[in-house]
């Protein structure tokens, strides 16, 4: 049995101890977090504590703290040649500490401490320099997950970059269109089957071969429509952008 302490109570770490808990309540022997938090009742037999001289020996500490603070926050730990991993997707390994051994344990999700996610489906990308952490993180990774991927920061660094396309701006150019609707008095729930249809056909088909709009198809008269509609401003700027994005590749 692998045993963990967990640096940091944000959203990742977060669905990681709930989840690694459920699955066995011996492996999380301790929660660091620098100011006091009240972990759940099913979660409140956890050691906690706020003082990094107490953090427990473990086999595994798992850093989930905002990226620009890993780095510092690595420097500041009490502990010689122990597997410390961070859970950021843009944060090289490279940036931890040289006094442990580095490794990366990042699941490729969004997360909220407010909505639970299924970490069988989630892919999570390891990295480790020694072949035995690789293993061990192989070896947690796929306790949780049926896939897990051995991506280094490089690759990592691309692959969150993609991600934030994917789900950051596109969650933005959801709520623009919420606004669109709210401010008419209409329902975001009419674009419900729209976002589910279009998420299932990239699934399968890649998504140059799924889009479709007045942009791929040149249709210059609804675009100008749709700019009367938004006026001047951010909205109109970025639909104006998209669409000379969508017209260069598709070469309308």
């Amino acid at each position: 049995m692998t045993t963990i302490v967990f640096l940091g109570f944000g959203n990742v770490n977060f669905h990681l101890i709930n989840t690694l808990y459920k699955h066995n309540k011996d492996s999380v022997i301790q929660v660091y977090n620098r100011s006091e938090i009240n972990l759940n009742k099913e979660l409140s037999k956890i050691p906690f504590t706020t003082d990094l001289s107490k953090i427990k020996e473990a086999d595994l500490y798992i850093i989930g703290i905002p990226d620009d603070a890993i780095a510092a926050f690595s420097e500041t730990l009490p502990l010689k040649n122990k597997l410390v991993v961070h859970t950021s997707g843009s944060v090289s390994m490279e940036a931890l500490s040289k006094r442990n051994r580095k490794g990366v344990f990042y699941p490729l999700q969004t997360f909220s401490k407010n909505r639970e996610v299924n970490f069988n489906t989630i892919p999570i990308c390891i990295e480790a320099k020694e072949e035995a952490d690789l293993e061990l993180l192989t070896n947690l990774g796929n306790s949780l997950s049926e896939k897990v991927v051995e991506i280094d920061s490089d690759e990592r660094s691309k692959l969150h970059l993609a991600a934030v396309f994917v789900n950051n701006f596109v969650n933005h150019l959801y709520a623009i269109g919420d606004d669109i609707l709210g401010n008419n008095e209409l329902s975001f729930d009419l674009l419900h089957p729209l976002i589910e249809e279009t998420a299932s056909k990239v699934k399968t088909l890649s998504p140059s071969e799924v889009q479709t709009g007045p942009a791929r198809r040149g249709d210059q008269k609804t675009i100008e429509k749709h700019l009367h509609l938004l006026k001047e401003g951010p909205e109109s700027e970025l639909y104006q952008q998209l669409t000379e994005s969508l017209m260069k590749k598709f070469d309308r």
